[in-house]
């Protein structure tokens, strides 16, 4: 079980996410070297060390015709700001990174670098909840959007970089501290906006974040969309046996140090969070009952059970209960309101460890029997598929038991 979390506590932009991630990734020459054979003209990305109050990490430099992009954020006296992330930037500055693109040829651009299909789906995707936020700040549909400083090859690098760590990395679970977006105004190409830019505003709702003294954009729209897109669930780091942290670098120095972090754990156990879900009924059949739990299972549920109880008076009714993935949660919440008579749905946020499950076929007396095997801790488990065993049953005419034995005594006979 590989678990990500990030620490957000001073935001995050594109960059600082791809250098954390990089530190954590075992083969730093290589994925530079592949991030500079994109095939984009005159762009050159680099890992460079960096400190912020006494910490050390790793900054991402990507530097295109010789130019490195700023951003302004603006101090309380509106006069001028200094430098920060690359992503927001005077629209007037004359370097031939900064343009304005469509989201079609963004589509277009992305599609033709090469980077695993996986990699292109999701920076795709990332551009998508970009493109959907400008679109609702701005009144025009996304096919009209014109991308400024998100559209620019600096922030495609950084996009792309990101979205190809979280592939190598292939991390089984990502979650997110809540996000620092500082406070204050930032320059960008449609003028002087407040923080967070209202891009990045639309793009965090539903997550939780907070403000403070600090002044200046914390969190950039990229930052924010690969947030949105990676991340299943914003809290507190649930308990995990760290073995790695990187150290992302932001370019703009603060009291506080200007960083995110990503912390890492690998075990052997697969460690877990489900959402129980549940609600009393006490005025439906069994067959709706039962029906309900047909229709969560097919919507995804990791199980669905009722459980008799009593209520109210000595009322007979039935608690249903359904186990699912937290993305999940919303989704079938829904349902469980729509099918069933109750009024409201209870909901547990579960820990739990599991066996690491695969499939093989086994060849018995009785045919051929397909063995479910889980094994994880020094444990590991034997179980015929029952399909298989009813059916080499009924064929050979001997007692289910007799059959499901000599499969589970070949299984630990032939699989290591």
């Amino acid at each position: 079980m590989k678990k990500l979390y990030l620490e957000c506590s001073m935001g995050a932009a594109g960059d600082m996410l791809t250098a954390a991630l990089l530190e954590l990734y075992p083969d730093r020459e290589g994925f530079l070297k592949q991030m500079n054979s994109l095939g984009l003209e005159g762009v050159s990305v680099k890992c460079v060390p960096s400190q912020k109050c006494g910490i050390s990490g790793s900054h991402i430099d990507v530097v295109i015709g010789g130019e490195k992009e700023v951003s302004k954020d603006v101090p309380p006296d509106g006069l001028h700001g200094h430098s920060h992330e690359r992503e927001h930037t005077h629209e007037e500055n004359s370097s031939p990174n900064h343009h304005q693109t469509s989201f079609e040829n963004l589509k277009n651009l992305i599609g033709d670098i090469p980077v695993p299909e996986p990699v292109k789906k999701d920076a795709l995707a990332v551009y998508s909840l970009i493109g959907e936020a400008e679109s609702r700040v701005h009144g025009v549909p996304v096919g009209q959007i014109h991308f400024h400083e998100v559209g620019s090859l600096d922030a495609v690098v950084d996009v792309v970089g990101c979205c190809l760590l979280f592939h190598l990395l292939a991390p089984d679970s990502v979650t997110a501290s809540p996000i620092h977006v500082g406070s204050g105004s930032v320059r960008c190409a449609h003028g002087i906006l407040p923080v967070p830019a209202p891009a990045t505003a639309v793009i965090l709702q539903g997550i939780p974040i907070y403000g403070g003294n600090i002044r200046g954009e914390l969190c950039t729209p990229t930052g924010a969309a690969l947030l949105k897109h990676f991340v299943s669930h914003f809290g507190a780091m649930a308990p995990m046996a760290v073995s790695k942290i990187g150290c992302g670098m932001g370019a703009k120095d603060f009291e506080a140090a200007n960083c995110v972090r990503a912390f890492w754990a690998e075990n052997e156990e697969n460690h877990d969070e489900i959402a129980e879900l549940s609600c009393n009924l006490d005025d439906m059949t069994p067959e709706a009952v039962g029906c309900a739990t047909e229709r969560l299972l097919a919507a995804g549920a990791l199980d669905v059970f009722s459980t008799p109880i009593f209520m109210k008076k000595n009322r007979p009714a039935t608690m249903l209960t359904c186990l699912c993935r937290t993305d999940d949660k919303e989704k079938l919440i829904r349902l469980m309101l729509l099918h069933t008579t109750t009024l409201g749905v209870r909901e547990t946020v579960c820990a739990r460890t599991v066996l690491t499950s695969s499939f093989r076929t086994v060849e018995t007396g009785c045919g051929p029997i397909r063995i479910k095997i889980s094994s994880g801790g020094g444990i590991t488990k034997y179980k015929p598929e029952y399909a298989d065993v009813r059916g080499a049953a009924e064929k050979t005419g001997l007692p289910y038991d007799e059959v499901y034995k000599q499969a589970v005594a070949k299984a630990e006979e032939i699989i290591p």
